[in-house]
């Protein structure tokens, strides 16, 4: 059995648990939390065998062969460090990091220990993506020129409220521009030519909105991220010969593509089967059972150039 321990207590850590139980050789053994009740409370919903009020207990008693890391992104990077220097890999939560320095440190750990880390992005892993990743490559809808795409909603307007308190890491970089862009620079891996940044800064001193223009030889595209608002969440691509549409593409499972008159084309519209953690958990064992220490779906150097984003759209505060 492939033993993984969770980091966090909350409903994000519920739902990997279960994805991960249902998958053959796999097994949620420990979950650890700040809050002693919170994690046995967990346990005892999950059907977990342990619980621990101590993240580095976890670690030394149990020995798990990865840890999931699910609390919110102000203490992600030192639980990424205190897994590596337990030597235990880790597929954290998006946004993995705050900063590119906090990046750079994890992952120099990881490489130089052969230790694997991930960012837990499971829509690069999502079929529909995928497929339209295809269509690309196969030139269906011909020179890509222009990408749109756009994700959000009205969180809750409570400042303690994750979303919003910046000293648990809230804000719309954090939690909806790195789909975003880890979209866009999945299907688009070229480095653009220049990039503009806006963005709406709210009172909690978060960002609430966010819109990035990038520059590319033959494309632009248009990253659209809010949490004040319910946007109509929809990634489309148009090319010289048709274009592609994903509703909702950071976490349903379908894809369309038109043609130049505007013509349905092509569909992919299977339904979901299995919870989009499954792809990332198979990942993760894959990798760690084959001795990487990253993944070629969502690798360092992705999560690192999206730890960059995220220290330019620090900069416009300033």
């Amino acid at each position: 059995m492939f033993r993984f321990a969770i980091m966090g207590a909350g409903n994000i850590a519920g739902r990997f648990c279960r994805a991960a139980n249902a998958l053959p050789a796999c097994c949620v053994t420990a979950v650890a939390s700040k809050s002693r009740e919170r994690a046995g409370r967990f346990a005892a919903e999950n059907g977990v065998p342990h619980f621990y009020a101590d993240y580095e207990e976890m670690l030394e008693k149990e020995k798990p062969d990865a840890v999931y890391i699910a609390v919110t992104p102000h203490d992600h990077f030192r639980l990424c460090m205190l897994c590596l220097q337990h030597r235990t890999p880790v597929l954290c939560e998006k946004a993995m990091f705050r900063t590119s320095e906090e990046a750079r440190t994890v992952f120099a750990l990881s490489e130089r220990e052969n230790l694997f880390t991930m960012e837990a992005l499971w829509s690069r892993f999502l079929p529909a993506v995928n497929r339209a990743r295809d269509w690309l490559q196969q030139g269906k809808i011909g020179q890509p020129v222009f990408s749109h795409i756009a994700i959000g909603f009205a969180a809750p307007k409570d400042p303690e409220n994750r979303y919003f308190c910046r000293e648990l890491g809230g804000g719309t970089a954090y939690d909806i521009t790195v789909y975003d862009w880890q979209l866009q620079t999945y299907l688009f891996p070229e480095e653009p030519l220049d990039e503009t940044i806006q963005v709406l800064w709210g009172k909690t001193g978060v960002d609430e909105s966010e819109h990035i223009a990038l520059r590319y030889p033959h494309m632009l595209a248009s990253l659209e991220g809010s949490l004040l608002y319910n946007c109509d969440e929809s990634w489309t691509i148009f090319g010289e010969k048709g274009r592609i549409v994903l509703p909702h593409p950071h976490y349903l499972n379908e894809a369309y593509r038109y043609d130049e008159n505007g013509q349905e084309a092509e569909r992919y519209d299977t339904p979901l089967t299995e919870d989009g953690f499954s792809y990332e958990i198979r990942e993760t064992i894959r990798c760690v059972q084959a001795g990487l220490y990253e993944s070629p779906v969502v690798p360092h150097r992705d999560t690192l150039r999206c730890a960059e984003l995220f220290d330019r759209i620090l900069q416009t505060r300033l």
